[in-house]
């Protein structure tokens, strides 16, 4: 059978690692025991808040939520793409771990920060791919979609699928679809984008808009969700809206083949 994948939207409780722990096992449990890898979105586990409040919610890749997942994924035998804010020695990275059923873990730390992500984040150096039951993939995380050498440098190394997971504004809803379908078409590959949905709710963010009294609101994110599966010729193979769900999706490595034959023999 073809590779099974999903992409798991999800809300996220920002600055509570142990409560998004709960909610990733709790979608797991609901997948198919056929799912071969499931993808969720960026810092899945801490959320995230520009500020130094999100230092307590960080998480090292050796400690115990982490340790947690390796187990679910050993005991589904299901590889995980899970994001989080990531302590390591003095530094904050917004990290995203690939948890093979082996035990194996292979870590991304996102290299293009947006906004005030950089005040307290440090952007990673690698660009990183996987052995997965998709083939070879590359992951990106969410912003990292606009930079097209980072593109092309994961076509260069012939990689079968792109995993993003995402917290995309709702504002721009529209350019994280065009730019997953753009990045599957770069390379003539799957493309797989697992977005954060619902909003970011955090007391006193400094991020927020202001209401006329000049209080800060609690509302300052909205998410766009939109989770999508995308074929290599860049259409939309299956989509989500903002609810809170699961895209599951087989990805036909023939349906990959055909692509690149098509493009092979139209360039020659």
């Amino acid at each position: 059978m073809p590779p099974t994948v999903a992409a798991c939207q999800l809300s996220i409780a920002d600055l509570d690692p142990a409560a998004n722990l709960a909610t990733v096992e709790s979608r797991l449990d609901s997948l198919p025991d056929a799912v071969d890898v499931a993808v969720f979105p960026e810092c899945a586990l801490t959320g995230f808040v520009p500020d130094d409040r999100v230092e307590d919610a960080a998480l090292r890749i050796d400690g115990d939520r982490i340790a947690r997942l390796r187990e679910i994924a050993a005991a589904r035998r299901t590889a995980l793409l899970v994001g989080f804010v990531e302590t390591d020695g003095d530094d904050l990275y917004n990290t995203t771990a690939y948890l093979a059923p082996d035990g194996t873990t292979t870590t991304y730390r996102k290299r293009h920060l947006w906004g005030r992500e950089a005040e307290v984040l440090t952007a990673g150096d690698d660009l990183v791919t996987v052995e997965t039951p998709v083939g070879t993939a590359g992951v990106l995380t969410c912003y990292d979609l606009n930079f097209v050498g980072d593109s092309a440098d994961l076509a260069d190394r012939d990689v079968d699928a792109l995993f993003v997971v995402g917290a995309w504004p709702a504002a721009y809803s529209e350019n994280w679809r065009l730019l997953l379908r753009a990045r599957a078409l770069d390379g003539v590959r799957w493309v797989v984008g697992a977005g954060r949905t619902g909003r970011r709710s955090v007391p006193g963010d400094s991020d927020a808009d202001t209401s006329t009294d000049g209080d800060t609101t609690t509302d300052a994110v909205a998410y766009a969700g939109r989770s999508a599966v995308i074929r290599p010729d860049g259409g939309i193979h299956a989509a989500l809206d903002r609810r809170e769900d699961d895209l599951v999706a087989e990805l036909d490595p023939d349906t990959l083949a055909a692509h690149r034959e098509f493009v092979g023999s139209v360039s020659e």
